[in-house]
């Protein structure tokens, strides 16, 4: 749990000079482990606390990397996140934001169920995402957000997996 924590306080810091890149700084809360079909766990408690940054699109393409930290409220796992994503206008200030990444976390790595935490079966796991969105203003927006990790089988059959569903603001620097 240090190595999130200090993770996090890094993205802090880290964030702050950036205002000059054409990106946005992020909040969000999120319900921790949502039983969904996407996954076989729903045994942890607590909301997520997240603090993140969004980069300018590269390379004249959509594309936008991303880093963002979460802290869960009931001493759960916490973890870090790096990836790639997207954001699509859908008309009416409305748009979708899907995006992939890794994440790091500081909950079991084991590779056995257990009945009082998520065993992910690895400590780094895929970050798949996607929000829904809509902007207030040239500056600020707000979205509703999912956020799935696990390994996808990579790391043995036994994959739980883990469901955040929540909302975030946007703020463009």
């Amino acid at each position: 749990m240090k190595l999130i924590r200090t993770l996090c306080a890094a993205l802090l810091v880290a964030i702050a000079p950036t205002a000059a890149n054409a990106g946005e700084i992020f909040g969000g809360i999120h319900v921790h482990d949502v039983k969904t079909p996407l996954d076989k766990s729903g045994i942890e408690d607590g909301l997520d606390f997240s603090v993140g940054y969004r980069g300018g699109r590269m390379f004249g393409t959509p594309l936008q990397p991303y880093i963002f930290g979460a802290l869960n409220s009931a001493g759960q796992t916490d973890y870090a996140a790096a990836g790639i994503s997207a954001r699509f206008g859908l008309g009416g200030g409305w748009y979708i934001r899907p995006g992939v990444g890794l994440a790091i976390h500081d909950g079991s790595a084991g590779k056995f169920y257990r009945t009082d935490k998520i065993a992910f079966g690895s400590r780094v796991l895929f970050e798949p995402e996607v929000g829904i969105g809509t902007r207030l203003n040239r500056k600020l927006s707000i979205e509703a957000s999912w956020v799935h990790m696990s390994h996808a089988q990579l790391e043995g059959r036994e994959n739980p997996g883990i469901d955040n569903l929540g909302f975030r603001v946007n703020l463009a620097l």
